[in-house]
């Protein structure tokens, strides 16, 4: 049960945007709550958008699945939910953070391109600290303890070492910093990556 309610749910704000995940069960309190409504992913009624009571009545007509039970009543585990009140987008950034680099450069030493578990990571500044560099996305990059012991506090030429990409702020989107490293769920393509041949505006 608590790997259903751990599972990520795309937020949409009051104008059906995008803004953030949260968990399964953070998605089941707002709808609780009335802060929220869930968005059907599936079949005819796609898009239509239920409250706690009619999400519970969906859920047993539901052929398909995973379902959260409770002493009352199961439901099936949201994919997607729209927020009734909230109309903004967050700050298009991603906070810069040891972790944050590491999705960015996704869990590979930018000098030996080995892919590593984070334990095994380091943060390496490109330009070292005591010649100038400062501590931002375009100055450090993620390196195994190998490489950054070998490059120390070199220059890049000096050490005959630089990174594969270039380093760069990460653009900002709903999932990043997902503990899950897999794909999104199918039914969030919608609204993360929308076809404008099928976007049509309204009069």
């Amino acid at each position: 049960m608590d790997m259903v309610l751990d599972r990520p749910v795309l937020v949409l704000n009051r104008f059906w945007q995008p803004v953030q995940t949260c968990s399964a069960r953070r998605a089941v309190k707002l709808l609780c709550l009335g802060h929220a409504q869930v968005v059907e992913t599936e079949g005819e009624e796609r898009f239509r958008t239920h409250d706690l009571d009619s999400w519970v009545e969906a859920s047993v007509a539901a052929v398909a699945g995973e379902l959260i039970h409770s002493v009352r009543l199961a439901m099936r585990v949201p994919r997607i939910i729209v927020l009734a009140l909230y109309d903004k987008l967050p700050r298009l950034e991603v906070r810069f953070t040891r972790r944050n680099v590491f999705l960015r450069d996704k869990f590979t030493c930018q000098y030996c391109e080995k892919v590593l578990p984070e334990p095994e990571l380091n943060l390496d500044h490109v330009m070292p600290r005591d010649k100038g560099g400062r501590t931002t996305w375009e100055n450090i990059v993620t390196s195994c303890v190998r490489c950054n012991t070998r490059k120390a506090n070199k220059l890049p030429h000096e050490a005959n070492m630089f990174p594969r990409r270039k380093p760069v702020a990460p653009r900002w989107r709903p999932m990043f910093g997902l503990r899950e490293q897999g794909r999104p769920d199918e039914s969030w393509r919608h609204f993360l990556d929308p076809d404008p041949k099928a976007v049509r505006m309204s009069a």
